[in-house]
């Protein structure tokens, strides 16, 4: 008997950016769905186009970029605007869908719509219909059915399989259900489904409110699940998502079990993985299945014993498998262009002119003199910082130069900024080196901005560590994310300010831009 294969769609994009702080540009957004590409998914769910003028560009990007290879599709809910606004995101990817939400418990039709069960039931049907003669293919999702009757969400189901839907997507919206429960709704569903249209793709999504989602999820596969939603790192709102990760490489290691297997390059994983914490400053705990730091590391004397006998003593699955033997391979300043190149290659990324090679060497050289041992992931975040740096240069602001001094008394911060070609100087006194440095900015750039998040990390090993600064300001009722790397933590956290000051000048520039095209 061959092995099922299960079809795997990232919400990263649309469902893990709702996680607070995690809202990343266009740019961003197409370097992280050709990752996605790399790993293989077959479907990415790029966003909520009707949501914002930003968010339908950059699904409209994404859908011309990575669309060629894998089936693109956005939410809508049940109404003709929102799937228009999908229609018209998606429509030049190859194998577009159309993904509609409405929900199906009796908490969301009396509390959420105020209609009766048929009312919301019609909603769903016209819905399809209008979006079938948009796209042949469409995803209908049952919001919250794992908190519905059941046999009211039977025949939403029968109904909008009727009217044309091709997808039918059982969520567990509020992560309520539990493996046993799930697998049998699933199970139930599936039974039904093969003998209405046996043509139409079961599929899950669940959340992990009660830290269930994967276990869910691997229950919804076993009982007939034939596609599953997931994020990378198990980002999502509240407690997050069913992690693509632990369900891909659960279905790899039980194979036997479950007799399913993926398309998913596995290698591609922790690649993935901290590209994503690269990009939101969100990290994956260290104890995190499969993506966590300490996933593979094993510091119990019994369990080094066992290991050095037979790493099948204590290892299920080998680090290789996810990509793991990646981060380790070693750069000096002595490695030269074609060592570099070769690892920048190897992580995925293309550089595309000689010049921009070039510059990307010497900042390698640069980091090598001050850390003399540069990591794979060194590379990564280097390539990735240098890929992010936005093109508008005559309207941003950028470091030239800057002197802190600290102490007990008066922590002082002197800078110089360029503006395209104008140059600001100025200095100020705060209650430590970063206050100080942070208040002559703002002095500099006039922008009434309010810091309301920053951390550093070490992204590397030993004293030159690289250190990634992320932060979050607020200005004008929104929030900007700034990030930067640098062995120099001070240089860092002046260059993360300034890219999230950047931030709201690009967004002030977007909307003017939208204003004149009205």
């Amino acid at each position: 008997m061959t092995n099922r294969n299960v079809l795997v769609l990232d919400t990263t994009l649309r469902d893990g950016e709702q996680v607070p702080g995690a809202k990343l540009n266009t740019l961003q957004k197409i370097e992280f769905a050709q990752q996605l590409k790399r790993l293989n998914v077959d479907m990415i769910e790029a966003g909520f186009p009707a949501s914002s003028q930003g968010d339908f560009h950059a699904v409209q990007q994404i859908a011309k970029k990575v669309g060629d290879q894998i089936s693109i599709t956005a939410l809508a809910r049940a109404v003709k605007s929102d799937i228009d606004a999908v229609y018209e995101s998606i429509k030049l990817a190859q194998n577009p869908f159309i993904h509609i939400v409405l929900g199906t418990s009796n908490i969301h039709l009396e509390k959420k719509f105020a209609r009766s069960e048929d009312a919301v039931m019609q909603m769903g049907v016209d819905a399809v219909k209008y979006a079938k003669t948009l796209l042949p293919e469409v995803q209908y999702s049952t919001e919250d059915a794992s908190r519905s009757d059941f046999e009211y969400l039977w025949r939403t189901i029968e109904a909008v399989v009727k009217a044309g839907a091709t997808i039918i997507n059982v969520p567990d919206t509020v992560g309520y259900a539990v493996p046993e429960e799930f697998g049998d709704l699933v199970r139930r569903i599936n039974e039904r489904l093969k003998t209405l249209n046996d043509k139409v793709i079961l599929s899950v999504h669940c959340h992990n409110d009660l830290g269930m989602a994967t276990a869910n999820t691997l229950s919804a596969i076993k009982n007939g699940a034939e596609k599953v939603e997931c994020t990378i790192n198990g980002l999502g709102e509240r407690a997050g998502n069913t992690s693509l990760e632990e369900v891909v490489m659960g279905l790899k290691v039980r194979e036997n079990f479950y007799g399913c297997t993926t398309r998913i390059q596995t290698k591609e994983i922790l690649q993935t993985s901290r590209l994503l914490t690269h990009l939101t400053g969100l990290d994956v705990q260290v104890n995190k299945a499969i993506t966590g730091d300490n996933a593979f590391a094993h510091s119990s004397g019994i369990h080094q014993d066992g290991l050095l006998k037979d790493k099948n003593v204590y290892e299920i699955m080998s680090p290789e498998e996810v990509g793991g033997e990646k981060m380790e391979l070693i750069l000096t300043a002595r490695s030269g262009r074609h060592a570099f190149k070769n690892a920048v290659e190897r992580m995925g990324f293309s550089v595309s002119s000689t010049e921009e090679f070039e510059m990307l060497f010497e900042k390698f050289i640069t980091l090598a003199d001050a850390k003399k041992e540069v990591y794979d992931h060194d590379v990564f975040y280097l390539v990735t910082e240098h890929l992010n740096q936005p093109q508008s240069r005559g309207h941003l602001y950028e470091l030239a130069s800057f002197q802190v001094v600290t102490n007990d008394q008066y922590p002082t911060a002197s800078i110089e900024l360029k503006k395209g070609d104008d140059v600001l100087r100025g200095s100020s006194i705060g209650d430590g080196p970063i206050d100080a440095l942070y208040s002559v900015i703002k002095t500099l750039t006039d922008l009434d901005v309010q810091l309301i998040h920053y951390k550093i990390n070490s992204i590397s090993r030993g004293k030159e560590a690289v250190g990634r600064v992320h932060l979050q300001i607020s200005c004008d009722g929104k929030t900007y994310t700034g990030r930067a790397m640098d062995t120099d933590i001070i240089k860092a956290s002046a260059i993360a300010y300034l890219n999230s000051i950047n931030a709201v000048i690009l967004d002030q520039m977007e909307l003017e831009e939208d204003l004149v095209e009205q």
